[in-house]
């Protein structure tokens, strides 16, 4: 198939990385900041990602943005195609996405790797 690179991030620490395709999750999906016992996990803590993945919505654009990329590494000229996902602080909803995606496309071929940009940074008090 085609090698992808996803890259999650938070808006909050700057510009979006240059990609083929930029999400924006912020004011769609429910944002586990708001939850205290959520706020100072991340994406590699369980409760965060049951979290995200049960917000409604969500692995319908996982789908969505499988379909997306499968359709740029079908195109006439081939190379890697890349994915940035956004939200607040990118320590909850990008990161959970980003590998979700990761593993749809990596179970339909695709050669993934993923990078969270933001996910180390601290708690953004909003």
């Amino acid at each position: 198939m085609s090698i992808v690179g996803i890259i999650s991030f938070g808006f909050l620490h700057g510009e979006p990385p240059a990609a083929h395709l930029t999400l924006d999750l912020r004011q769609h999906f429910r944002d586990p900041h708001v939850s205290p016992e959520l706020r100072y996990m991340t994406a590699a803590d369980e409760p965060v990602q049951r979290a995200v993945l049960g917000t409604p919505g969500i692995t319908g654009l996982v789908g969505a943005v499988a379909d997306a990329v499968s359709a740029f590494a079908a195109g006439p000229s081939a190379g890697p195609v890349t994915v940035a996902d956004g939200c607040a602080g990118g320590r909850h909803r990008a990161p959970v996405f980003a590998q979700a995606l990761a593993d749809r496309l990596t179970a339909d071929g695709h050669t993934v790797t993923v990078q969270h940009r933001d996910l180390h940074r601290p708690v953004v008090n909003r």
